[in-house]
């Protein structure tokens, strides 16, 4: 009996230990269709009734994994204006998403029971609700996009635009064209068009009106596929048609494929309006380039996506080194965050190494070389081996790193030598 209560207590404290680490849940993998999650549960115990507590403590688990389902759906901030309906319709119903669960743990501490429970969450049928309630769109012929387009008519004595916390509420002319272009196209739009989402709630800051990489952190805290991002303007021209003036619209919008960080398209338009009235004829101007622009990237962006969309692939990744558990749940914190990881699961698991398969949107070769830019504070990883089923990856030590450098400067510089010497 003491051997059972001490190896129960064990598996507690190594689940509540990790959750310290990792945050709740415990452990998460993900597909398209289920969710598995390792959560904790605690409850005090009342009148001696250590039973209710129990399957309180159950419950609370439950819960905070349909709760961890949900988060992985939608935007925090969506979460956030969406938090009477994830009470009332979701997670009052927890049982309705639930597949199957199992308690691996329970024991009693401080008159409270703490129990740890894996359990499968119901995605296809929590997606389904969430569609319903039209709080996201699962559609996936057409990408889901958040716009940053600042704007600058002569009436505007600054460029205005809606990610700078200081920056005054607008309502863009070119922006609106756009998006109501889009909705009609079947596009996801990532924050509404009413209701922006606020950088700092994310703890992003933008330097400048044209930060593009906090402007894609953005775009990924909000679970938008891409952004289009760039600049409208109307300015008057020096022609004239007649006695009318005319002026000119100009819209130059670049668009970024988040998975891979990359600038997928270009688009610049241009267009002239002509009329006698100096606020009319840039509004008419802006408006026409802005009409013009959205069949421009509508098109493009649909094409783009039809081609470039990734198929989920699986592979193992083998991962071994020194001061290994440490430095394992720090990389699996990163892969956490990396776009494309559908799921992950545990194949095998030692003190210096570990055998782990990826479900990834992409190759092996397109996850290697997303991982190569993480950064790590103490540690850096070696990847050696990249095939169609297999990524091989070692921990390697910052002296270690320091010496592989050296050695590439080296040989570069004896490269270097050589052709002068053959020059």
């Amino acid at each position: 009996m003491f051997k059972k209560q001490t190896r129960t207590v064990l598996i507690v404290m190594f689940l509540l230990s990790v959750s310290i680490f990792m945050g709740t849940p415990v452990f998460s993998a993900k597909n398209s269709d289920v969710m598995i999650n390792v959560t904790t549960g605690n409850r005090k115990i009342i009148n001696h009734n250590t039973q209710q507590a129990k399957q309180a403590a159950v419950a609370d688990a439950l819960k905070i994994s349909v709760q961890e389902a949900v988060i992985s759906l939608v935007s925090r901030e969506t979460l956030a204006s969406n938090l009477d309906f994830l009470y009332d319709r979701i997670l009052s119903r927890t049982s309705d998403y639930i597949i199957t669960y199992r308690v691996i743990g329970g024991v009693e501490n401080h008159n409270h029971y703490l129990v740890g429970v894996e359990s499968k969450v119901d995605l296809a049928s929590l997606e389904q609700t969430l569609s319903h309630a039209r709080i996201i769109n699962t559609s996936r012929d057409k990408p889901s996009v958040l716009l940053f387009i600042a704007e600058k008519t002569p009436a505007d004595p600054f460029v205005q635009h809606w990610w700078n916390s200081d920056s005054a509420p607008y309502q863009s002319i070119a922006e609106k064209i756009i998006l109501d272009k889009m909705i009609q196209e079947k596009f996801t739009i990532a924050g509404e068009s009413n209701h922006r989402p606020d950088p700092s709630f994310y703890n992003i800051s933008f330097d400048s009106i044209y930060d593009i990489e906090a402007a894609k952190d953005l775009g990924r805290e909000m679970k938008a596929d891409m952004i289009i991002f760039g600049k409208a303007s109307s300015s008057e021209a020096i022609n004239r048609m007649g006695t009318d003036k005319t002026f000119n619209g100009r819209v130059n919008l670049a668009c970024y494929d988040l998975e891979t960080g990359e600038k997928v398209i270009e688009s610049t338009i241009k267009a002239v309006a002509k009329s006698n009235m100096e606020e009319e004829g840039n509004i008419e101007a802006l408006s026409e380039a802005a009409t013009l622009s959205a069949a421009d990237l509508t098109d493009r962006i649909s094409i783009y996506w039809l081609q470039n969309l990734r198929k989920e692939q699986s592979f193992d990744v083998n991962i071994e080194g020194d001061n290994f558990l440490s430095r394992f749940i720090a990389l699996k914190q990163k892969l956490k965050q990396m776009p494309g990881i559908e799921n992950l699961q545990h194949k095998e698991i030692a003190s210096r190494s570990a055998l782990i398969e990826i479900f990834y949107k992409g190759s092996s070769s397109q996850f290697a070389n997303t991982l190569m830019l993480k950064t790590f504070d103490d540690f850096g990883l070696e990847i050696s081996d990249v095939t169609d089923s297999l990524v091989n990856i070692r921990f390697i030590e910052k002296e270690e790193l320091f010496t592989l450098d050296q050695d590439s400067q080296n040989s570069a510089a004896e490269e270097n030598k050589n052709i002068k010497t053959t020059q």
